[in-house]
């Protein structure tokens, strides 16, 4: 039972960070998507719990007139709830700030940690972005929420990034760098359990092996992006598994088996 997904709304992004693996693989096309056919779909299909998470190739709040009208348009289904996850570069009104929290959008800003570990990676976008979480914190009364990418940096620093994020007192999602600067499963595992002694740290379920939980490829979540559906949002320079107005029920019928303790990429 497919229970999740991400869309991709657009391939732009305002930052060029080392890590990315959507632009390092240099698979970012500018295709043709009709989004509210893939909310149709989920609309139709989603009985029970479904999450969309607004992520993928590009940074969503550049597009924000559009990401709020596909929250609007699913606002009437009990079941769907809605996650996005930005570099926190792009400032929005109060009115904006506050149309999130009342839809219940759990919002996540990418810091990787302190400014210098931070900047090395994200295009020296610290000052900017933490500014935007404080202003959050002003709006909405509360932190969002934070995910961080894991790399040889923040292993060595592992200490200094965990004294950084206790002060917020919020959930963080450590998510493993992959690619030719990534760190091994092993290695990003010990750093979760090393975090989650002192922090409130996100733990996947059959979810995907970057957030330390189990793949969920092929199985109970999709990745939407560039008029296609993908197994993953790691598995975009695969080919496609269909086009992105597949119905979910068609979906269903394509499984991949393998060891879900490890990504399904990685196992290829």
């Amino acid at each position: 039972m497919i229970d999740r997904i991400c869309i991709s709304i657009n391939n732009r992004c305002n930052l060029s960070c080392k890590y990315c693996h959507f632009h390092d693989k240099r698979v970012v096309e500018d295709a043709e998507m009709d989004i509210f056919k893939i909310l149709d779909n989920v609309k139709k299909y989603a009985t029970g719990d479904f999450k969309i998470g607004f992520v993928g190739n590009g940074e969503a709040l550049l597009d924000w007139p559009k990401l709020k009208s596909y929250i609007v348009y699913i606002e009437d289904h009990p079941n769907i709830s809605v996650y996005i996850i930005t570099n926190g570069t792009v400032s929005l009104k109060n009115e904006d700030w506050l149309f999130l929290k009342k839809h219940k959008v759990n919002v996540g800003f990418s810091i990787d940690g302190p400014k210098d570990l931070h900047d090395k990676n994200r295009c020296g976008s610290f000052d900017k972005a933490i500014q935007n979480v404080e202003e959050y914190k002003r709006i909405i009364g509360e932190y969002p929420t934070f995910n961080a990418t894991v790399g040889s940096d923040i292993l060595l620093n592992a200490d200094k990034v965990i004294d950084f994020f206790k002060p917020f007192d919020v959930r963080v999602t450590f998510s493993r760098m992959i690619g030719k600067h990534g760190i091994s499963l092993s290695d990003y595992r010990d750093f979760l359990q090393f975090a989650e002694k002192k922090l409130k740290v996100r733990r996947g379920g059959l979810d995907c092996t970057m957030y330390g939980g189990e793949c969920g490829a092929g199985n109970n979540n999709y990745f939407f992006a560039n008029g296609n559906v993908y197994f993953c949002g790691n598995c975009i320079d695969l080919p496609p598994v269909g086009s992105s107005d597949m119905p979910f029920e068609e979906l269903e019928n394509i499984s991949l088996e393998f060891d879900r303790n490890y990504c399904f990429k990685e196992s290829l």
